[in-house]
């Protein structure tokens, strides 16, 4: 197939696989050239302009990538001002000693307005939450990577489901036509007596078989295509099939340890849970980092007017300072939230090992599947050179009666079985191998470039073929078509 190539990119450099890389590259890539038929590159770069989960990941990043600067705003310096407007209705009346009846009845208004700016000078604990919310973004970065992975995963996958079911589909009518030819002769020789209606019968019910396997293979092309349009939110009349040269060879290169090494190096969702674990760690310290003292300075003005009869002028005033904080006993919820974080790094550092571990027997089993499938595809190849020579000397047989009506069906059973097993399995590698890729963290706009190579232009549709069309006509139960219909 293709030569794949390890990945140049770093495993550490964070955004390797960054929505503003894969986008144009892809882009790019299917605007080269003028187009009919869709191709892998066309419906790709849809599916990543597209694609519900991709841009849900995407607003993830976003909000990851705000959450920093919120962290990161409390470090720096705070201006607030405040003001009140007040009307003020004094009364005060006294009785008592040389005075009787003396009282105050007063209204007025007042307003004052403060301004004051802090700026914090150590604040270990809003540190440690910016350093965290750094480590976030780490993680959202590998989870955005590997969504895009997914998604081209995904894409390729539904695009060769349906190649495959169309090369099934057109094995299953090839079948039908076969048996109807073969049931039109049973018919005509049982009319001048020379086989029983056994053999009719027999014919008739293969016959109606083969149609059922027909209808049900158009059913899975156009299922098919549904869900290619799933991923993009667009509809492919036609797409491009896959040239029967593309080369079927082992994964390359290195051997299986190399993949595995690979893999562990720059699959994002092992890096993502690797970076889980930091952003673990970094909570941990934020825990801690509530027991220190908090010193801050403060500088504010103040300033008070009042329209009262017994008050004249106004008020002002003046602050700057040094401020100090610190916690000295918070009930033991300082205490436990330190203990809570370590066991949520504990939790975090067991994931990454699980995601280590399921990666590697991801990558063991899918390199051992890819090798198994390029013996398969060959077997496959060969089996239908078998089966149609069987078929040949099953027919030759029949003639001069060697053989009978069944021994033949038979024969045409195994040999377009034989033709729908290969197409499974060229399809099969071809898939298998794209997974390889993504567990190795490999799937990227170059490999799918690479891959569109090897479409060779002529189109699936997901309507049915004019001829497919005509030859359903034809073929209802009990009326086999003529051998010059059908094609």
């Amino acid at each position: 197939m293709m030569p794949f190539r390890p990945s140049r990119h770093s495993p550490r450099t964070g955004r390797w696989l960054a929505r503003r890389a894969l986008l144009p590259a892809l882009t790019a890539a299917a605007c080269a050239g003028p187009l009919q038929a869709a191709d892998l590159l066309t419906i790709t770069r849809d599916a990543l302009d597209n694609n519900a989960e991709l841009a849900s990941a995407r607003s993830q990043f976003g909000s990851v990538e705000a959450g920093r600067d919120v962290q990161r705003g409390d470090l720096l310096p705070q201006v607030n001002v405040s003001g009140n407007v007040t009307h003020n209705h004094q009364y005060e009346s006294q009785t008592g000693g040389f005075q009787t009846g003396v009282g105050l009845d007063d209204r007025f208004n007042s307003a004052g307005v403060v301004l004051e700016a802090t700026q914090a000078l150590f604040d270990a604990r809003n540190r440690r939450e910016v350093e965290q919310a750094e480590r976030q973004i780490d993680q959202q970065t590998y989870r955005l990577a590997a969504t895009e992975q997914q998604v081209l995963l995904d894409v390729a996958g539904a695009y060769f489901d349906i190649l495959r079911a169309h090369e099934i589909l057109a094995a299953r009518r090839a079948q039908e036509r076969a048996i109807g030819r073969q049931l039109e002769q049973a018919r005509e020789q049982f009319e001048v007596g020379l086989i029983a209606i056994t053999e009719v019968d027999e014919a008739q019910a293969r016959f109606d078989q083969s149609r059922a396997e027909r209808i049900v293979a158009e059913s899975n092309l156009q299922v098919s295509f549904e869900a290619l349009e799933r991923l993009t939110g667009q509809r492919y009349p036609d797409i491009e099939a896959l040239n029967e040269e593309m080369p079927i060879v082992p994964p390359s290169p290195g051997g299986r340890d190399h993949w595995v090494e690979l893999a562990l190096g720059q699959n994002p969702l092992v890096l993502a849970q690797q970076a889980g674990v930091e952003v673990s760690r970094s909570a941990v310290e934020v825990s801690k980092a509530q027991r220190l003292p908090v010193i801050g300075a403060f500088a504010n003005y103040q300033r008070a007017d009042s329209d009262s009869d017994a008050i004249e002028g106004h008020d002002s005033s003046s602050q700057v300072g040094l401020s100090v904080s610190l916690p000295l006993y918070t009930g033991g919820s300082t205490s436990a939230g330190i203990r809570q974080s370590t066991y949520l790094l504990e939790s975090s550092q067991y994931d990454f090992e699980a995601q280590r571990r399921d990666t590697i027997q991801q990558v063991r089993s899918l390199y051992t599947q890819v090798s198994n499938d390029v013996s398969t595809v060959e077997a496959r190849a060969q089996a239908i050179v078998s089966n149609e020579s069987a078929l040949e000397a099953t027919r030759s047989g029949y003639e001069v009666g060697t053989r009978n009506i069944v021994d033949v069906l038979n024969a045409e059973q195994n040999l377009y079985d034989a033709v729908a097993d290969y197409a499974q399995a060229r399809y099969d590698y071809v898939i298998n191998l794209l997974s390889l890729r993504q567990q190795a963290g490999a799937l990227d706009a170059a490999v799918i470039e690479e891959l569109n190579g090897w479409l060779d232009g002529d189109s699936v549709s997901f309507r049915l073929s004019r001829e497919g069309e005509r030859y359903d006509e034809a073929t209802q139960i009990g009326e086999p078509p003529r051998p010059d219909e059908g094609g």
